[in-house]
């Protein structure tokens, strides 16, 4: 049996509970191949894990117990690891949380607030304290922290994941910050555009009826497993991965992009829209 090597347990939690799953796995001489032997899961999947990259799902958590014959310590940990991963999150975000990163594309549909992966600090925290409106600034300063992190995705490599934004004219017209702020909220979304690493379009409100009226959206493409849909009302959100359902939201979503502007006029009107924010002038419609 090889030596065992330090593991810090001041790392996150994923980060010592991968270290230790990979420390378990070399002492009984197996690869990822062979501790995934009899599961479902692919050899990426397994290093994710092991680099504190993804959760440990638990039917692959009670695999990994009896082939390791560590006496359930896996499976009794593995919410552990879920757990710190939603910290400033909602418990119903945690698979949203995990799937984003893995991602290799994201499309979503946001009509009512600037999806959580572009905002800015002061919008994160002028939405969580009007959902949250009781709590305490150390809980806020939480939330917005964790959106925050979310976005560090768009600092990684530029391959993936490739981010498609559909925005409502409301969230350019309609202030929610003072103009400094949706300045700086509409020059986040334009910077990243000119970065190349989304791609934002508008769609007005003299659109025709269109398929997603009501609710928002995030579907969600894997190189290594199916697409996921996301949906979310106030307090609460559902994760759907039938796979007719999901067809029947991306379609949805294509009819919704086919009635948007084109990505090109949408960028110019919300570089306008932010130039007019922080000169003092108010957007009241973009049209």
């Amino acid at each position: 049996m090889p030596r065992r090597r330090d593991i810090d347990g001041s790392t996150s939690v994923p980060t010592f509970y991968g270290a230790e799953l990979r420390w378990k796995r070399e002492a009984a001489g197996l690869s990822l191949e062979g501790l995934l032997e009899g599961s479902f899961y692919g050899k990426s999947y397994l290093s994710d894990i092991e680099r504190g990259e993804r959760r440990m799902p638990l039917d692959l958590a009670r695999h990994a117990d009896r082939a390791l014959d560590t006496d359930g310590f896996f499976e009794r940990h593995c919410e552990d690891v879920r757990r710190a991963r939603r910290t400033g999150h909602g418990e119903y975000f945690a698979d949203v949380l995990e799937a984003e990163k893995c991602a290799k594309t994201i499309e979503e549909w946001c009509p009512d607030v600037f999806p959580g992966l572009l905002q800015t600090p002061e919008c994160a925290a002028a939405v969580v304290r009007a959902t949250h409106p009781l709590s305490l600034d150390e809980e806020v300063e939480t939330k917005v922290n964790a959106r925050m992190e979310r976005a560090e995705i768009f600092q990684r490599s530029h391959t993936t994941p490739a981010y498609w934004v559909i925005l409502d004219e409301s969230l350019i017209t309609d202030p929610i910050l003072p103009p400094k702020g949706m300045a700086d909220q509409l020059s986040r979304v334009v910077e990243l555009t000119d970065r190349r690493r989304i791609v934002p379009q508008l769609v007005l409100r003299k659109t025709a009826p269109h398929p997603f009226m009501i609710g928002s959206v995030m579907v969600m493409t894997f190189l290594d497993a199916p697409p996921l849909v996301y949906t979310e009302s106030l307090h609460s959100g559902v994760t759907i991965d039938d796979p007719a359902l999901v067809e029947e939201y991306r379609r949805s979503y294509d009819r919704l992009r086919a009635v948007a502007l084109s990505p090109e006029t949408s960028l110019a009107m919300i570089r306008t829209a932010a130039e007019g924010y922080r000169n003092g002038e108010h957007p009241n419609r973009l049209e």
